[in-house]
């Protein structure tokens, strides 16, 4: 059942919103897109705080807006984290937390404080004021008083972009931490590629104010005719299960759907899931088994498309590993030589996999 539908229509002066879609009531959706693509504008009408020329949302069947409908935004039970923290100055981290307990909307999933300050390690700042907490510190209470609030739906626009590199680093844990505890949909608005791997598990890509696709985070990814595969950046993100460790090598085994790969070690038990990330530039092909090479990951997979890369010296070939897609950016020239043709079989040699969460 789908927990989360919504179509908006919005019509500005050098601007126009026409979006819709629907989403599941559990995990986090990545609204995706550069600036001037409109996430920000569909967070305030799905909030309540704009008004569209045209607007339908339900959420968990219940109606927010329609045509006869609208909610307004202090009575629909949403969380909210703005780029900027706004805790409140004069109060302490604690008092920040009971202040929005005291402002609960909805009965319904409750989340409570010790499960909240749990999750984001809070204790130990607890009795301290917002002007003496760093910034990843100040924004890990402000998404904690957004869950006090009991919300149905949690929005948050671009929570890391005011955070250095060191503050980005330092929260992104807990945000992954929250993905796997809470029981509501999130609405997460990103223009960072790193932050939607990590986090997502779809995606709504948006380009002025459009739906360009919806879909699974490694779907959208691997899409060579969707912008996210033509970035410099370009890569795919699979799951998997950690079979077993290699102590005397300091690996960890990962299966996927088409074979197992090996990362650095990771403490996991083995049972575990884990999301794992295979750039595009950290894959070659051959035509047969390599012998004695120093690549340990190498499969046999089937080429699903072929398409020219940003680069006209280059070309994407989207491979299929068992059901699991993932991308190689080679040069035009290997592929000519290679002979590369769709559902022809190939080997794939995977440089280097970066295990995300």
């Amino acid at each position: 059942m789908t927990d989360l539908n919504l179509a908006f229509r919005l019509a500005r002066p050098g601007f126009s919103l026409d979006v819709s879609f629907a989403t599941s009531g559990i995990g986090i959706t990545a609204l995706f897109g550069y600036s001037g693509s409109g996430k920000t504008t569909l967070l305030r009408c799905i909030a309540g705080l704009e008004q569209a020329d045209y607007g339908r949302l339900t959420v968990n069947g219940q109606v927010w807006a329609d045509d006869t409908t609208f909610l307004p935004s202090h009575r629909r039970p949403i969380g909210y984290v703005f780029q900027e923290a706004n805790l409140l100055q004069h109060l302490t981290v604690e008092g920040n937390l009971n202040y929005a307990i005291a402002r609960q909307r909805s009965q319904n999933n409750v989340i409570r404080k010790q499960e909240v300050v749990h999750w984001l390690a809070l204790g130990p700042l607890l009795k301290r004021r917002s002007m003496q907490l760093s910034g990843g510190q100040r924004q890990r209470v402000a998404i904690a008083r957004a869950l006090l609030t009991n919300p149905e739906l949690l929005l948050m626009d671009e929570p890391l972009a005011s955070l250095d590199i060191g503050s980005k680093a330092e929260i992104l844990p807990y945000l992954e931490k929250l993905h796997s505890e809470l029981k509501i949909p999130v609405l997460y608005v990103s223009h960072s590629p790193d932050e939607v791997i990590r986090l997502a598990d779809q995606i709504v890509l948006l380009s002025q104010g459009r739906v360009l696709a919806t879909g699974p985070v490694n779907e959208i990814l691997t899409r060579t005719d969707l912008p996210l595969a033509q970035l410099e950046e370009a890569c795919a993100c699979v799951e998997g299960e950690i079979t077993k460790h290699d102590r005397e090598y300091h690996l960890t085994y990962v299966k996927l759907k088409g074979g197992t790969v090996a990362i650095s070690y990771r403490a996991a038990e083995p049972g575990t899931r884990v999301r794992v990330r295979i750039s595009a530039k950290d894959v070659s092909l051959a035509l047969a088994p390599q012998q004695q090479t120093s690549i340990s990951n190498a499969f046999p997979v089937r080429i699903s498309a072929i398409a020219q890369a940003a680069d006209p010296a280059k070309v994407l070939v989207k491979l299929d590993m068992g059901g699991d897609s993932f991308l190689a950016q080679i040069t035009r020239l290997s592929a000519d030589t290679l002979g590369l043709a769709v559902d022809k079989i190939v080997y794939a040699q995977i440089k280097s996999v970066a295990l995300m969460r």
